[in-house]
């Protein structure tokens, strides 16, 4: 059950990765060059936001 869930959710994260290239991927490349640009302290503050949407979701979902 749980590699099930596990496997769907990395599925997941492969599509949702691949609707802005695939739809806009000019807006894409930008905002990879963006993020290329980008010092380590905004790239990890970045990561922080998503960690933290991420998990309100998941709580809201659970609930």
């Amino acid at each position: 059950m749980l590699e099930a869930t596990l496997i769907t959710a990395i599925a997941l994260v492969f599509i949702i990765e691949g609707i802005l290239p695939f739809m806009f991927p000019n807006a894409w490349r930008r905002m990879m060059k963006a993020a290329v640009e980008a010092s380590e302290k905004e790239l990890r503050i970045m990561g922080l936001i998503s960690i933290t949407i991420g998990m309100v979701v998941l709580m809201f979902l659970s609930e």
